[in-house]
């Protein structure tokens, strides 16, 4: 089963082409199309994961071009960090194409929205599959094309059409590094494939300045990808796509991408500490500087996206870290609470029909269950005990404590305790207090868009207990299982770690509670004291408008400055020796023209010159 493998991304594929032919005859059965389609390949990627479980590693491989003396393979690789990776994908994708089709059914192009979708899936699940950098680098071009896309859904919005580009590219920005990076692998190695590049690292056929400088070329792809500083900027305004599309951006596939490619290529990365260092400090400032800006926004779109940006950032402070196991464990946990809590926005969002949470109020009453489902999600990315972000969060803070990077430990506490107390901030505002609702009768959404949320949350619960202290590591047994370049070290820490973490998170939940429901504090008790903080946080610290004025306008400056030089300088001495020649050319023309009178002319006056000459000279002798 292995080898067929590369069945599962045609799925969707065919789902986008014959939504695109034929989409607008089907019209609402356009959903049915993409739901069935993106169904089989969860299917068979449950078969697959089932397969590799155990026959162990395999896949399928053919030449496909030749150059000289060097042959790229095509074809797909599966093994435990991309089997997890097929079940994630698909799953996600999945339960977004059957919530669509209740959160979308009012619009036109529901038949172009699926197709989008079943291109982004197809390219997600072909890019986790690839057994080399060429191809991985392939499709990981054609998920940015998806993504702009889907962002860019609402085409008549000036803003979803600003966001698209924005996040096209600010990605091309990453995706240079990546390529850089590939083609110094290449004139290291002569290869892309990844066990032969490995073997070299292993083998040390790469010095060390040469190692580290791939490796944070590579690393810059996946700064792009998965939202870290500084190239975080497009993910929150990707929001403006709708909120489907937001799930499954922000959730499993296009950002979780980043964090693949560091897992994928983890043996690169793990043979230079400067390297090293350079993912956890860049996770570890990502993670907290996100989560101050959630600390204020209003859209509750824009909370969840800054938070996403947060929980990307502790995925790279754990593989910064060495904790492979950690930082790839945290990537499914949070793929499942992160799509729960975005559709469960989206539910909120259709039911009230805005984003600005200073709107909403009193819907836990009314939304029996978008209410609890929201909840358990923002219990779980709080590393609540026993839900399945505590486990990941807690293997991702023993893994930074072993690593001794216990500055960056205390850096990822202090995240933790800003992401339980805006989490709840949202959750009281929205679904306690008073109605605030300009809608008079709030419903519950269709069955469509609640069963996925329900399937999410039971996964927010019990997805963590693949990997615990207490019913074993399976998750971490497994993936490093048949895989000799990946070092694996379980890290029992102390006790005190996860008690202080769970301490944390109960902190901010307890402050939430006193300032958005109990009242006893005031919201603006912090603010009031440092007003001009707040301002420049909720400004997202000018990130956007320092952008603006400096590679915007100074990009604008050097093609003024272009065109200036080409049209008044390279334009006027390309129009002058032009001229010039043409001149001399009509003149010449004019003197050579063929008629014997003029020549007969031009001689008489030649000799009368000569005559004149001489006599005015006193004779030639």
């Amino acid at each position: 089963m292995l080898e067929n493998a590369w069945l599962i991304p045609l799925f969707p594929l065919l789902s986008f082409l014959i939504l695109t032919f034929f989409g607008k005859s089907l019209k609402q059965n356009s959903s049915m199309v993409g739901i069935g389609l993106t169904g089989v390949s969860f299917v068979m990627s449950i078969i697959v994961l089932f397969t590799q479980l155990a026959q162990g590693n395999g896949g399928m491989e053919a030449a496909w071009l030749t150059i000289g003396a060097v042959e790229f393979q095509f074809g797909v690789i599966v093994n435990p960090l991309n089997a997890l990776m097929l079940i994630i994908v698909s799953l996600v994708s999945f339960l977004v194409h059957i919530y669509s089709k209740g959160y979308m059914h009012t619009d036109g192009r529901l038949s172009t929205f699926y197709a989008y979708l079943g291109l982004f899936t197809f390219a997600m699940l072909a890019l986790v599959l690839s057994p080399n950098l060429l191809q991985l680098y392939i499709f990981w071009e054609l998920v940015g094309v998806g993504s702009f896309l889907l962002i860019g859904f609402y085409f008549h919005k000036e803003e979803a059409k600003a966001a698209a580009k924005k996040a096209f590219i600010v990605t091309r920005i990453g995706d240079v590094g990546l390529l850089i990076g590939m083609i110094l692998l290449f004139w290291q190695t002569g290869s892309l494939e990844f066990t032969e590049i490995f073997a070299a690292v292993s083998q040390g056929e790469i010095s060390g300045e040469m190692l580290t400088l791939i490796a944070i070329l590579i690393f810059i792809g996946a700064v792009g990808k998965s939202g870290q500083f500084p190239l975080h900027t497009w993910l929150p305004d990707a929001m403006e796509g709708p909120t489907p599309v937001s799930a499954l951006i922000h959730a499993a596939t296009m950002v979780a991408a980043g964090v693949y490619l560091v897992a994928a290529m983890f043996p690169v990365f793990h043979a230079s500490p400067a390297a090293m260092t350079v993912v956890a400090v860049t996770g570890g400032f990502t993670a907290i500087f996100a989560a101050t800006i959630g600390l204020v926004q209003k859209d509750i779109k824009r909370v969840l996206a800054y938070s996403t940006v947060s929980q990307l950032g502790y995925m790279m402070l754990a593989l910064g870290a060495a904790g492979y196991t950690a930082g790839v464990f945290h990537l499914m946990t949070h793929a499942f609470f992160k799509a729960l809590l975005f559709l469960a926005a989206g539910s909120v969002i259709h039911a009230v029909h805005t984003q600005n949470i200073e709107e909403m109020g009193g819907l836990w009453k009314k939304m029996r269950i978008t209410g609890p489902v929201f909840l358990i999600g923002t219990l779980a990315i709080s590393g609540v005990p026993f839900l399945s972000g505590f486990f990941s969060k807690d293997e991702i803070l023993l893994a930074t404590w072993h690593d001794g990077r216990y500055g960056l430990f205390a850096v990822a506490l202090a995240a933790a305790f800003f992401t339980a107390f805006y989490m709840f901030r949202l959750f009281f505002m929205v679904f306690t207090g008073d109605d605030k609702s300009a809608v008079t009768k709030v419903e519950e959404s269709p069955r469509s868009m609640t069963l996925p949320m329900i399937i999410l949350g039971f996964l927010a619960v019990f997805s963590g207990y693949v990997n615990t202290p207490w019913f074993g590591t399976f998750l971490g047994d497994w993936l490093v299982a048949e895989n000799e370049f990946l070092p694996y070290e379980h890290h029992e820490g102390p006790i005190w770690v996860m008690l202080a973490a769970t301490m944390i998170a109960l902190a901010g939940i307890a402050l939430a509670y006193m300032m958005y429901y109990k009242k006893s504090l005031k919201r603006n008790f912090l603010t009031s004291f440092m007003p001009n903080t707040y301002t420049v946080v909720y400004n997202k610290y000018f990130i956007d408008e320092f952008y603006q004025y400096t590679v915007e306008y100074g990009a604008r400056a050097i093609a003024y400055l272009g065109s200036f030089l080409e049209k008044y300088i390279i334009d006027v001495l390309v129009a002058s020796v032009t001229g010039m020649t043409k001149a001399g050319s009509s003149l010449g023309s004019k003197l050579q023209s063929g008629q014997v009178q003029n020549y007969g002319a031009v001689a008489f006056v030649g000799l009368a010159l000569l005559v004149f000459i001489v006599a005015l000279t006193g004779g030639y002798f």
